[in-house]
Order: C-alpha cells, then structure tokens, then sequence
C-alpha cells in the first residue's frame, strides 16, 4: 500500500505538516531530537526509535528509546547503511536486529539530507511486523527532511553566533595591542629618534652613520605603527556578519581591479554566484586584496579564474586561480601572519593577515595553494545562507 493510499493518510499529513512547523521552532538539536522521536512514536507505534545525527562527518547516536543504545554510541549497521549509500534502507529477519537474540523482526532506517549531504538518519524497529512499505518509509522521510532542516539552520545560527563572539574577542585584544603601539612603543621610539638626532650633529665617520641607522630604524617603526594603526581602525568599525549578496560584490570587485590592472584578465561568471553568504560589509576588501594580488605579485600579463563549489550543506568555497608564478609550499601558511611579507614585496605584509582576520570574523577560513596552470589559487570559505 503507498504512503497516499492508507485510510488516515489525511490525518499523518497534518500530524506532519504541525511537527514540521514545531521542528522549525525549535532553539537547540536537542529540541529537535526529541519532538523528532515524540512524532515517529505518534505516526508508528512501533517498539524502538533512534535519532542519529552526523557530526564532524561520522554518524553518531544522540537518543534511542533502545535499551541497547545510548547517547555517543556508533549506530548499528542498517543505519550506517543508510548514512553510506544517502538511502532509505529496510532490514528483515536476522538482519534486522542488532544481535543474534533479538526479537526485532523489522528495521527501516531513513536518512536526513540538507543540499545532498546526510546530516541525521532515523531509525525505528519493530517487533510485530515483518517489514516496513511505503506506508511507513514516506512519512518517515518527510519526517527525516523537516528534521535536518531544523538541524542545519540551528548549527548555522551557532556558527554565527560563534564568528560574532569571536569577532568582539579579536576586537578587544586589537584595540589592546593598538594602544600598547601607539601610545607606550610609539612614545619610545619618538625619544629614539630625538637622541639619534642630537648625536648625528655631534659626531662624525662611524658614529655618524651608526646614528643614521638609528635614526632610519626608528622612522621606519614608526611608519609600520601607523599603518597598524590604520589596519586596527578598519576593524573596529567592522560590523557583525550578515546574510550578502556574493554575485553582486564580486561584480564590483572583478570590475574595479581590472580597471586598475593593464595586465590582469579575470574569467567571472556572475550567474554561477547567485548565492548569500555570512558576511560584514569589508568581504569586498578581502576579494580586492586576493583579485589585485596576481597583478601585484606577478611580472608581465596573469589571467584569474573565479570559481564557486558548495561545501557541505551550509559552506561555500570561492576560488581564485591564476596563472602566475604562485607560492612556494613552505610559504602557504605563512603569508596569512600579520607583518608576513616576500623578500622582494614593497608591501606593509598586512595584506593577506588581514583576509584571514576578516574572513575567520565573518566564521569562515582562507588558505592558498597551488592552481592548475602552476599559479596560485586561494581558497575562501563562507557560511551561506
């Protein structure tokens, strides 16, 4: 019998369509895993039901009304299956219980998916009934679907939730370190440079170049206190991340860089951006620094190709790949360092360490390695929408 056929099929729909409702209400997994187990009780009846959700990548029980279980465990094998293969699985006879003594004659086995990926499977067993049919796997499933929406949209909400904490965190040892540069240091190295100045007019050979070196030495540190100075005042003005149109601020982005670039092409297909990501209004600073870098850092013409993949249910992965000279491996990770720079850059080094200070802001990451054309291709991901 199909799930549309049975004589209360009017009825699990509306019992359902109110759970589904419930489901979407609720403020923690938590919530959801157990109205998700009050609703297969309700709809089935049957002898045990178990919740299990996918973290870090590995299925995991969270709750079972199965003596058998409990929270932590590894599910059994029928709904590993169905967490593998991303279908609904039913189990019979031996294979249906978790040990050869079991009196369970039935096992179906549902998974939860969110943009493809399975992020829960639901498990119900019984006693009484040879199998499970349309009639118990539909419903199921419509169930299954209403819970990993739930479950997507509150781990999304604590991983903003979390860049928001984070962000005031960065903020407030920023503003520390700002005030220990500009006020104690910056002091120190104006007397530096004062005395330097009064020893350069009393002496002459060697002394006088050494106090030279003094005195360049202290100037320089000076300029680099200031263009702290400036890096810290853009991200105390930085907002709390948002829900951003991505097509529309890299249209901007790829236009104005090539503008600015004689030498640089950029391969950009707005149509395939039509997502919203997670993000402050400074995410155009971060694609500029990254687009205007292969123009910077490379000699003669580069090309950029700007691509997107979805990762995961709730991540996108912005690519830039160019054709250029590209970073050497024991250098990928360096570069994102705050004052990291190439020993023939002209540039502050604050480039790059302030992509990766904005982008972990917004709860995403940044990394680079090495494109197809032997360049460079950075990697930004997103929290989307």
């Amino acid at each position: 019998m199909s799930f549309e056929e049975q004589p209360d099929f009017a009825r699990q729909v509306a019992d359902l369509n109110k759970y589904g409702q419930a489901l979407n209400r609720c403020e923690s997994v938590e919530e959801v895993v157990s109205l998700t187990l009050e609703a297969m009780s309700l709809l089935f009846q049957f002898s045990y039901s178990t919740f299990v959700e996918v973290r870090d990548g590995e299925p995991l029980v969270v709750h079972s009304t199965n003596p058998r279980l409990t929270q932590g465990d590894r599910p059994s094998a029928v709904a590993r299956r169905a967490f593998d293969d991303g279908e609904t699985v039913v189990a019979t006879d031996e294979e249906a219980g978790m040990t050869p003594d079991s009196d369970v004659t039935a096992t179906l086995a549902v998974p939860a998916q969110v943009g493809g990926d399975v992020t829960a499977v639901l498990v119900t067993r019984s006693t009484t009934v040879s199998s499970f049919g349309e009639e118990h796997s539909r419903p199921l499933e419509i169930l299954a679907s209403h819970a990993a929406t739930a479950i997507s949209n509150i781990r999304s909400r604590e991983r903003l939730e979390r860049a928001r904490q984070d962000l005031e965190t960065r903020k407030e040892m920023i503003e520390m370190y700002d005030r220990l540069l500009r006020h104690d240091l910056g002091n120190d190295l104006q007397v530096i440079a004062g005395f330097a100045d009064a020893v350069a007019t009393e002496v002459e050979g060697q002394t006088e170049e050494y106090a030279g070196n003094i005195q360049r030495a202290a100037r320089s540190s000076a300029d680099l206190i200031e263009r702290v100075g400036s890096l810290v005042s853009t991200l105390e003005q930085q907002d709390e991340p948002e829900p951003r149109p991505l097509g529309s601020i890299l249209d901007r982005t790829v236009t104005e860089v090539e503008a600015n670039y004689d030498s640089l092409t950029v391969d950009f297909d707005r149509s395939a951006f039509e997502y919203r990501v997670f993000a402050g209004e400074l995410l155009d600073s971060v694609f500029t620094n990254l687009v205007s870098n292969a123009a910077v850092h490379n000699e003669g013409d580069v090309r950029v190709v700007i691509s997107v993949e979805e990762s995961g249910s709730d991540e996108i992965v912005v690519r830039f790949a160019d054709d250029g000279a590209g970073v050497p491996e024991h250098l990928r990770e360096e570069i994102f360092e705050m004052g990291a720079k190439g020993p023939e850059s002209d540039g502050s080094g604050f480039g790059l360490g302030f992509v990766r200070a904005l982008t972990e802001s917004y709860g995403g990451d940044v990394s680079v390695d090495e494109s197809e054309s032997g360049g460079a291709e950075f990697r930004v991901t997103l929290e989307r929408v």
